[in-house]
């Protein structure tokens, strides 16, 4: 078998005149940096930047209340096998509905105003089908969280992970 030898590749002129040029701190991203992304980060103005992070911190605070549950799945079972991890999601938001008091559309009149929702993080939907269709846990941790607005998102709490 013959060996196969790698070929170094050998910096340009033009490039080598620009590293000697950089200051001595500037890293290898630096270098490897694009003009025009360059341009765009220094058009964008710092006030714009501070501003995103107390927008997270207003995102915790609009927390009104915070559950832990174990809902039990085991209804889920009495289905048949192909139908039974979305009858454990089923489960899991007529038990959420329930206990955090999502408020349901009651007449026409209210049609017109935003409803509150229901929200089932991703990793919560994917440990439920994490076995496929037919084997959904027999019972799940989460942890739901409600709002100002009414909105309840459900996640698989922390010691499920």
């Amino acid at each position: 078998m013959a060996k196969e030898t790698k070929q170094e590749q050998v910096p340009k002129e033009e490039e080598l005149e620009e590293l000697k040029e950089l200051p001595e701190e500037a890293t290898t991203e630096e270098v490897t940096k694009e003009p025009e992304a360059e341009a765009v980060e220094e058009a964008a103005p710092e006030e714009e930047k501070e501003e995103a992070k107390p927008k997270r911190k207003k995102k915790e605070e609009e927390i009104v209340e915070e559950r832990f549950y174990t809902i039990p799945l085991q209804r889920a079972l009495v289905r048949p096998p192909k139908k039974r991890a979305p009858r454990a999601i089923q489960l899991i938001q007529e038990f959420i509905n329930r206990h955090m008091k999502v408020e349901m559309k009651a007449s026409e009149e209210e049609e017109e105003e935003e409803l509150p929702k229901l929200i089932i993080s991703e990793e919560l939907n994917e440990k439920v089908w994490g076995r496929g269709i037919e084997k959904p846990p027999r019972r799940i941790k989460v942890r739901a969280t409600k709002d100002k607005d009414g909105n309840v998102t459900v996640y698989l709490a922390e010691t499920q992970k």
